[in-house]
Parts: C-alpha cells; structure tokens; sequence
C-alpha cells in the first residue's frame, strides 16, 4: 500500500527518541507487564513450550528479540532495512539465528505469502505502533488474526488521536483542533493517521477476538512540558505510569493505547 510508512530514513532517531528513552522504558514496561499476565511462558526462566510468534511491524525488535532469548520462535516482518540491520546484528551476536526469521517487505506482503505455508499460525502476534501508519488498517489485521491459532493472542498497540487532541489543547496549538489534522510531517515520528479508541474497538468487534485487558501507555509523561519536572525523579515517573495505565479516566489518554486479545474461533 502506497501509505505504507518506510523508516529507512528515520531509523538512527528511533534509536535515540524511542528506544533509549524513558519513552521507550515505559512503552516497555506496559506491553511487558500486559504480557505477563497473561502470556508469562514468554519470557527467561518462564518457558514451558516454546511459542511462534510474528512481529509485525518488529522495528528493531527489542521485545521479540528477548523472546527469542527465551527460546521461542520469532518472526520479524518490516518494511525497513535499515531498521531490521539492527535486529538481524542482534541476532547475530546472540546465535539467535536457529529461532529468528526475518521477513523484508510490508506486513501485508507477508500476510498474502503465508497463505500458501502450512506454518503460518502463531501462538502470538505483536502489532505495535503500525496501524496509524496505513491507511487501511483493518485489512492488516483481519490478515494477522487469519495467521493467529485459535486461543493465540493479539498485542495491538496504536497512536491515540485523543492524546494528541489533548496536547495540542494545553499547548494552545488551536489550529491543528480547528483542522482536526494531528499528522506529522514526512520526517516526522508523530503518525500519519492517528486513531480513536472507539474506532479501533470496532473494527475488532467483527473478529473472533475476546478483549483480555486494555492498557494506555504514557499516560501523563507527555503532558509534562517542563524539562525540570520530566528528569526530577524518571524511576518515580515509570512506577506512576505502570499504576495510572489501566485507570480510567488516564488510561484512555495515554499517547498510545495496548489492546491484548484471544482468537476466539477459527
């Protein structure tokens, strides 16, 4: 799809503005915290039977990348090369390569090849911060729940549009909220289409999907506009965050909203 964001070019700010920020410590803590509870063979020390699982969307991987460190099997699907060189060096130095797959093309594309394999359902599929990139999101996942098995789990994760509502109204930015145009620019990290929390719930109320928890992430770490404030006390930051993700009315502004679902039937 020509909608399909490449980040080729953006790859080296991920790595500084995502991963190794406290961004990326909370966006982490929250999908790991998910998991667990209701996933924890996933992970180093918890292992009873190895799972398939696809990133799609996978970025660098860090998540994935530790699964495979528990033994499970990874699939990671990206568009990015440039994003995927750190991943496969990752797996590289790790002699991860006997349990990682990697997959160069768009998830769609993926998607349509693995209709001809026998081993294309997964135990577990991570969609995280993909669809407020494409236009038609709920082609790519009706696809993805198609290769997800029957009592496998869905991670969803998606760009909130009330988060950035809410920002733009305490930055008085009035002209975006007249226009209702939240988008980035092409060298931009903010999405192309972010998405409303009752939209996204209603495109899976037509899959065989059983909502399992809901979770925002960054619930209030972007809402701090004061430097001071935001470094004062970063490991405080992260515990509040952890606690406010599932609380209403917070959660339902976290910059990002994680959905964890069941394939139900076939």
């Amino acid at each position: 799809m020509t909608s399909d964001r490449n980040f080729d070019d953006l790859a080296h700010r991920f790595e500084k503005n995502v991963y190794q920020s406290l961004k990326g410590r909370i966006r982490l803590g929250v999908l790991e915290r998910d998991l667990r509870e209701f996933e924890s063979d996933l992970f180093v020390g918890e292992r009873k039977n190895a799972l398939n699982i696809l990133d799609a969307g996978a970025g660098k991987a860090p998540m994935s990348l530790s699964f495979a460190a528990a033994s499970h099997n990874v699939t990671l699907v990206d568009l990015s090369v440039e994003m995927l060189k750190h991943a496969v060096a990752e797996v590289e130095s790790k002699d991860f390569s006997n349990r990682v797959s990697v997959y160069h093309g768009s998830v769609q594309q993926f998607c349509e090849e693995s209709k001809t394999r026998d081993d294309n359902q997964y135990d577990l599929i991570l969609c995280h911060a993909v669809v407020e990139w494409l236009s038609d999101p709920l082609s790519v996942i009706t696809a993805l729940v198609e290769r997800l098995s029957i009592g496998g789990k869905l991670s969803l994760s998606f760009y909130n549009k009330d988060g950035s509502v809410f920002k733009n109204l305490l930055r008085t930015n009035f002209k975006k909220i007249e226009t209702q145009d939240f988008s980035g620019g092409r060298r931009s990290l903010t999405p192309s289409f972010p998405r409303e929390i009752d939209e996204v719930k209603a495109w899976l109320s037509d899959l065989p999907l059983r909502l399992l928890c809901h979770s925002g992430i960054r619930v209030f770490h972007d809402y701090i506009f004061n430097r001071d404030d935001l470094n004062r006390d970063p490991d405080s930051l992260y515990q509040w965050e952890l606690h406010y993700s599932r609380i209403s009315p917070f959660r339902e502004l976290g910059r990002y909203q994680h959905f964890l679902l069941e394939k139900t039937t076939g």
